[in-house]
């Protein structure tokens, strides 16, 4: 009997793992599974525990839960685990919660007005430091009232703060809340109750509260006397290139700004276990395709280090993960693969794990540095999770009498010479004497990368296509990730006209091999791959069918759109005003005129990444020359899928758009519901 692939609810069912964490004495892992509730049309996050070789689920129903965090192992409360969760169907702001050795279900210990998106435990088990957003004005709220919704663009932002709470008056606000009855017990949501008790979070200390200091990282140093910041002027993500550090003195509860000569983006802070550094990752010269190094800083001395290629031998990315007595655990790619190590403060780096066939998407490490937790998948298997050396859950028994698509490496040159590396995924029964369709994904970014992990996609059914007969280029084209910074500063200023080169010479060099047909080739990409795939509609007539999602089709009018404006000039070299050529060589719309292939854009309608005019502005330019075209809005939808229908719809959408352009099958199932559904 014939193996079949996995189907589109089959592939968007598939658990997917993160936040791995394990505890000091390496004995106890948590992590997240992400799982599918299609009644509710939901994807659920909850928090699953590892120890003594068996896995059970901490957290269950629709109340998801995230980030679970380990008790440090000096404390008295070192078997206790904290996590985030929102406590019930009507309050959905995210609370810290602990789940102490022995007990089968959390206690929630937090009462924040707002989210709390990060949190860490206080190095004595004692508490809580977390961040949240500041409460929003009264004056706002009566304006709301008077006038409706009003925005000031960039002048009323609610910034995120840093909070301290003590573990044992959570406890007992948790006592005195269980013992009311439900009415009141749930957030007492009578309006004169609430709007009183939305001035003041009555449990936690406030420790900042600063206008121009927004919050994006922190770490507590172990000795519990400071925390590291590091902070943007405002939550505008255009000002992200403003980024400063400061130390927070606990006692004191003083600021002080450290004079840190590397500009740029600063991220990933950590203390290390003696408290007397800090490190954290920026780009050296503030371009975004910057390799991301290490800094470190000498809280004592004021004197810095950097390690970079000079020094750890690595031309890529870094990624600080854990600093522990052994050294600092990092995170870098190379090429598809993916590795960690550790490194000390010379830049020597001992690799922990170095497996060429294999990419790690995350770990971590036991403070001692002895135990490590990672998940990692190949081309042969999902992602799993691993303790040290041991496969400690199945996510890969999926897989097991199911055909799936077989991923490899292949190479070739671009157009102006320069090597370029992509993955060909075929049948399970690939015969080279045929001739084969061909379908090329592009992925995002441009900061991302093609990897060669099984089922590793959940926009695009690669399955589906492989079991219809066709074959999937996957290119890395310039400017991607893995190949070095170089190669990743390639597309500046070479935006479209270069990422077309990449891929044209990858689908001539499949063509040349023999097994594609090339009157028989497609292109679809979501977010920048989205943006190659519009200019690739417009630019050229060698695809008989497009797929545009979430992509830019003008440049200019992404930057006056786009939450994130800074990418534009970062690789376009300047801001439209000076230097509109640019804009307009780059911009899909330029080229419409020429536009000839049959062309489907679907988008969400609350994109702030890639606003909805961009597949508007396509979508009225295709259909006014006399493009084949469907335009498919997604209400309420981000920059990113979050409804497993949503990812769905995608699916089939694009399933059935391809099959019809290329291989001449009927549309009918496209407009949803399909028959099948009736």
């Amino acid at each position: 009997m014939e193996e079949k692939y996995l189907t589109i609810e089959e592939l968007i069912a598939l658990p997917k793992l993160s936040n791995p964490s394990i505890n000091d004495n390496g004995t106890k892992v948590a992590y997240v599974k992400r799982q599918v509730d299609w009644d509710n049309n939901t994807f659920q996050w909850h928090v699953w525990i590892y120890e003594d070789g068996k896995h059970y689920q901490l957290t269950r129903g629709r109340n998801e839960s995230y980030l679970p965090r380990w008790a440090p192992a000096q404390s008295l409360s070192s078997n206790t685990l904290a996590y985030l969760a929102k406590p019930n169907e009507r309050d959905r702001k995210r609370q810290i919660f602990i789940k102490p050795e022995g007990d089968v279900t959390g206690i929630q210990v937090s009462y924040a007005l707002e989210d709390i998106s990060a949190f860490q435990w206080a190095p004595s088990g004692e508490g809580f430091f977390f961040i949240s957003r500041e409460v929003e004005a009264n004056s706002i709220k009566k304006r709301r009232e008077i006038y409706g919704e009003i925005e000031y663009t960039n002048r009323e932002y609610r910034c995120n703060n840093l909070y301290y709470l003590d573990l044992q008056t959570g406890l007992a606000k948790t006592t005195v809340v269980n013992q009311l009855p439900k009415d009141l017990r749930e957030g007492n949501e009578n309006e004169e109750g609430n709007s009183k008790k939305e001035e003041k979070d009555e449990l936690s200390i406030q420790f900042t509260a600063l206008k121009n200091l927004h919050i994006i990282d922190f770490d507590v140093a172990p000795s519990g006397e400071k925390v590291a910041l590091i902070t943007f002027p405002s939550p505008n993500l255009a000002e992200q290139d403003k980024a400063e550090v400061y130390i927070l003195d606990i006692h004191s509860q003083e600021l002080k700004k450290l004079n840190i000569p590397f500009v740029g983006v600063k991220h990933d802070i950590l203390f290390s276990p003696d408290s007397k550094y800090i490190c954290f990752t920026y780009f050296r010269t503030g371009k975004w395709f910057d390799n991301k190094c290490i800094g470190i800083y000498n809280l004592v001395s004021d004197e810095v280090i950097q390690l970079s290629p000079e020094n750890t031998g690595i031309d890529e990315c870094i990624y600080p993960l854990r600093w522990t007595s052994k050294g600092i655990l990092i995170w870098w790619q190379e090429r598809i693969s993916s590795y960690i190590g550790l490194v000390n403060l010379n830049g020597e780096v001992t690799s922990l794990i170095a497996d060429t066939n294999s990419y790690i998407q995350t770990a971590t490490i036991s403070l001692d540095g002895e135990n490590l937790v990672y998940i990692k998948g190949n081309s042969q298997e999902c992602y799993d999770l691993y303790y040290n050396d041991l496969r400690i859950t199945n996510q890969s028994a999926i897989l097991e009498n199911r055909a799936f698509a077989q991923k490899e490496p292949v190479r070739w040159l671009s157009l102006d010479g320069t090597e370029i590396e992509g993955i060909l995924c075929k049948p399970v029964n690939f015969d080279l004497t045929k001739k084969y369709p061909l379908l090329v994904k592009v992925h995002g970014g441009p900061k991302s990368t093609s990897l060669a992990v099984a089922l590793e996609d959940n926009i695009y059914p690669i399955e589906s296509f492989i079991e219809k007969g066709f074959i999937v280029l996957q290119p890395n084209y310039r400017g991607s990730n893995g190949y070095g910074e170089k190669f990743r500063s390639l597309n500046y200023k070479d935006l479209g006209t270069g990422d077309y080169a990449d891929i044209i010479s990858g689908v001539d060099y499949l063509v040349n091999q023999g097994f594609v047909d090339a009157e028989k080739i497609g292109i679809m990409g979501w977010s920048q791959g989205g943006y190659i795939s519009a200019f690739c509609t417009t630019y050229s007539n060698r695809f008989q069918a497009v797929s545009v999602g979430a992509g830019i089709s003008n440049w200019v009018t992404h930057y006056v759109s786009t939450d994130i404006y800074p990418f534009t000039h970062y690789y376009l070299g300047d801001i439209p005003w000076n230097d509109m050529e640019a804009y307009q060589k780059a911009s899909p719309m330029t080229y419409i005129n020429s536009a000839s292939t049959p062309t489907l854009i679907q988008h969400g309608d609350a994109d702030k990444r890639v606003p909805v005019s961009n597949a508007y502005e396509l979508y009225r330019g295709l259909c006014d020359v006399g493009v084949k075209t469907e335009l498919v809005i997604f209400k309420n939808m981000g920059h990113g899928v979050n409804k497993p229908g949503m990812a769905r719809a995608l699916m089939k959408q694009n399933f059935i758009w391809f099959c019809h352009h290329i291989l001449e099958e009927s549309m009918n199932d496209f407009y949803l519901p399909s028959k099948e559904l009736d």
